[in-house]
C-alpha cells in the first residue's frame, strides 16, 4: 500500500524517493567531474554518446510512445547541422538562437511530414519518411550556398553574443562535452515530464490503440503532428551539436543508414522507455565508434576477424566487419531480451528486490 499513488503529483514528480535523489546526485557529481577521471581522448566518443542520446529521446517519443515509425531522422539530422551553421556563418546569429531556430524549421517539417501519419501506418509510413530523408539530403547537395556535394566547415563554436562583444568560444572537447551534457540533462528532463502529462498519455493512447483514442477525444491529427514535431525538434538540436564535434560534414554524412542507426538505438535500449535511449545510445555509439572502430585490435577475436576477411571478404570488405559485429550483437539483445537492454536492467533491479528469495 505504502507504493500506492494517491495524487497525480506524486506520478509526474521529478524525484519518487530520498534514495532516487541521493543516486542522482551522485550521478551529476560523477558527469560533471569526469574530466579528472579521464582523459580527452575519451570525449570525443563522449560527446557523440550524448548527442545520440538526445536524438534518441526524439526519436523514442515518436517511436515508442506514439507508435509511428520513422526512417528520415537523418534529413532532421541535417537541418539541424546546416540550419546552425548557415545562420551563424551567413547571418552571425547567435550560436544558442541559431541552434533554436534551426530545431523550429526542422519541428516546422516534422509537423507537415507527420501529415501523412493520419492515412499510413506501418511500413507505407516509414517509406514516406525515408523519401523525405533521401529528398533532404539530394536537395542539400544540390544548393551551393550550403557548399552543394562539397558539405559545410562550422564556425567557431561561440556561445556567447559577438555582437555585444560578449564571446566565449568552446575550443576543447571537453568545453564541447559540458554544453552538451547540459542540454542533455535539460531534454531528458523535458522528455520525461512530457511523457507524464495529458500529451504523453495521448500519445499512449494513439500507440495503443488509435481508434479508442480517438473515441476517447483525443485528437489524432493534433498528437500526431506533434509527436512528430518534438521528435524533428530534438533530432535538429542533436544535428547542430553533432556538426560542431565533427567540424565538416556533407550532404551524404546523414543518409539512410544513419536512420537505421538511430532506429537501432531505441529498439536496442527499449521502446517507450527513456532510460532505454540513454542505454541504447551509450551501447551502440560505444560499439561503432570505440571497439569496433578497429576490429583487428580487438582481443583474442581481432586476429581471427582478419583472417575471416582476407578468406572471405575484399580488402575494403575489412571495413564492414564492424557493421556485421554490430548487428550480431543487437540481433542478440531483441531474441534474448524484447525489451532491449531496459528489460535486462528491470530483472536486474527485481531480481535484487526480492534477494535472497
Amino acid at each position: 500500500m505504502k507504493h500506492m499513488k494517491r495524487r497525480y503529483y506524486e506520478d509526474i514528480e521529478l524525484f519518487s524517493s530520498g534514495w532516487s535523489i541521493f543516486w542522482t546526485i551522485l550521478l551529476l557529481a560523477f558527469l560533471f567531474t569526469l574530466p579528472l577521471y579521464i582523459t580527452p581522448y575519451y570525449f570525443l566518443t563522449l560527446n557523440l554518446i550524448l548527442v545520440y542520446i538526445i536524438a534518441a529521446l526524439g526519436l523514442n517519443l515518436l517511436v515508442g510512445y506514439t507508435g509511428q515509425i520513422s526512417l528520415g531522422h537523418a534529413g532532421f539530422f541535417a537541418i539541424g547541422a546546416y540550419g546552425t551553421t548557415f545562420l551563424m556563418s551567413y547571418f552571425g546569429i547567435p550560436f544558442f538562437i541559431a541552434i533554436l531556430l534551426a530545431g523550429l524549421i526542422a519541428a516546422f517539417l516534422g509537423f507537415i511530414i507527420g501529415l501523412p501519419a493520419l492515412r499510413l501506418e506501418g511500413p507505407y509510413l516509414a517509406i514516406a519518411t525515408l523519401g523525405f530523408g533521401l529528398a533532404i539530403m539530394h536537395v542539400i547537395g544540390r544548393v551551393e550556398i550550403f557548399g552543394g556535394r562539397i558539405g559545410m566547415h562550422t564556425p567557431p563554436l561561440d556561445i556567447g553574443i559577438p555582437q555585444l562583444n560578449l564571446s566565449y568560444i568552446i575550443k576543447s572537447d571537453i568545453g564541447m562535452y559540458f554544453l552538451i551534457l547540459i542540454v542533455t540533462i535539460f531534454m531528458v528532463i523535458f522528455i520525461r515530464n512530457l511523457t507524464k502529462t495529458k500529451v504523453g498519455r495521448a500519445f499512449i493512447a494513439i500507440r495503443d490503440d488509435d481508434i479508442a483514442a480517438e473515441v476517447m477525444g483525443v485528437n489524432l491529427a493534433i498528437y500526431k503532428t506533434l509527436a512528430f514535431a518534438i521528435s524533428a525538434f530534438c533530432a535538429a538540436i542533436a544535428g547542430a551539436f553533432y556538426g560542431f564535434i565533427l567540424g565538416f560534414f556533407d550532404p551524404f554524412t546523414f543518409n539512410l543508414i544513419f536512420s537505421i542507426i538511430l532506429l537501432a538505438i531505441i529498439v536496442v535500449g527499449g521502446l517507450g522507455s527513456i532510460l532505454g535511449s540513454v542505454m541504447g545510445a551509450c551501447l551502440v555509439v560505444y560499439l561503432q565508434y570505440s571497439l569496433l572502430s578497429n576490429v583487428g585490435d580487438l582481443p583474442y577475436v581481432g586476429t581471427f576477424l582478419i583472417w575471416i576477411s582476407k578468406k572471405c571478404f575484399t580488402v575494403i570488405g575489412m571495413q564492414n566487419i564492424s557493421g556485421l559485429v554490430l548487428g550480431l550483437i543487437m540481433i542478440g539483445i531483441i531474441i534474448f531480451e524484447p525489451l532491449g537492454m531496459y528489460g535486462i536492467w528491470i530483472r536486474i533491479k527485481n531480481y535484487w528486490k526480492t534477494w535472497p528469495f
